[in-house]
């Protein structure tokens, strides 16, 4: 969200009123529904930021849109309950409380936040779900949203930045599994997994791995075409790879070399690539 909308406003009067129990030798506090919008909402930036309690802001500025429903207090409460959300990790109500609103003040200036906090409740879950991977695809697409939407946000990058890891976050699991698959001996499972590394996710930095092990798993099946169409491919683009060298010893070992042959899917591959439609 904006600076200014993050930023912690003057406490004014009001809120002195909200927090006499703290200091009156034990006052009562004023009961919410006595309370102006204002001042619900100070009492709610108070518990976020001094007393550091996410949970009972977010319960706070959920009171001022209750009570005064169609304030402007409201709507600057809806965007920092969502915050307040995330910041609690309920990563579900903020996703949530930020749909809400966007699909309430979509031309508001937060609405650029809402969406970038949206994405960040799948995005900071990702390395909680193993290798279940739909929250890491709903981040990728929520993070697409804020790039595509509000690309002259100061969101925008950050979004990028997170769409590439996340990006790269899939290829590295589908790594893990061709990995285990290979080093069980399962090696069509594994060129599988590795196939969609270097097919679907050729911008990462697992792609040279991808191609070595193919390498592999291919010299492992006979198939001396496919592993040297893999090793052509590795040499084309990332010849100064560790990779690449294992790759061309470990051709060379068979009596082979880095050569673009046969008919498959590699070769097809390999065309792209000559013609400038690789990477």
């Amino acid at each position: 969200m904006t600076k200014r909308s993050m930023r912690i406003r003057a406490f004014g009067a009001g809120l002195a009123v909200v927090l006499l129990a703290s200091c009156g030798g034990g006052t009562k506090e004023a009961p919410l529904e006595s309370l102006t919008a204002r001042q619900i909402y100070n009492k709610a930036e108070f518990e976020l930021e001094q007393n550091r309690e996410p949970e009972e802001a977010a319960r706070l500025f959920g009171e001022v849109e209750r009570l005064y429903p169609y304030s402007e207090w409201a709507r600057r409460a809806l965007i920092m309950q969502a915050y307040s959300y995330h910041r609690s990790r309920d990563y579900e109500n903020a996703r949530i409380t930020a749909q809400r609103y966007i699909d309430f003040y979509p031309a508001q200036e937060d609405a650029a936040y809402a969406q970038y906090l949206l994405a960040l409740s799948y995005y900071d879950q990702i390395d909680e779900v193993g290798r279940d991977q739909g929250l890491t695809y709903q981040a990728l697409q929520a993070l697409r949203t804020v790039i595509e939407r509000y690309p002259d946000s100061e969101y925008a990058q950050s979004a990028i930045l997170k769409f590439d890891l996340a990006f790269n976050h899939l290829a590295a699991k589908e790594m893990e599994v061709g990995r285990y698959y290979l080093k069980r001996g399962h090696y069509t499972a594994s060129i599988n997994r590795f196939r969609v590394v270097v097919e679907d996710f050729q911008t990462t930095t697992h792609t040279a791995e991808a191609l070595y092990r193919l390498v592999e798993a291919y010299l492992a099946l006979g198939l001396d075409d496919e592993a040297q169409t893999a090793g052509a491919i590795l040499g084309h683009n990332f010849q100064g790879t560790q990779w690449y060298e294992d790759a061309y010893n470990l051709l060379k070992g068979e009596g082979l070399a880095p050569e673009a042959k046969g008919t498959g899917w590699l070769r097809k591959v390999y065309r792209q690539m000559i013609k400038g439609e690789w990477l």
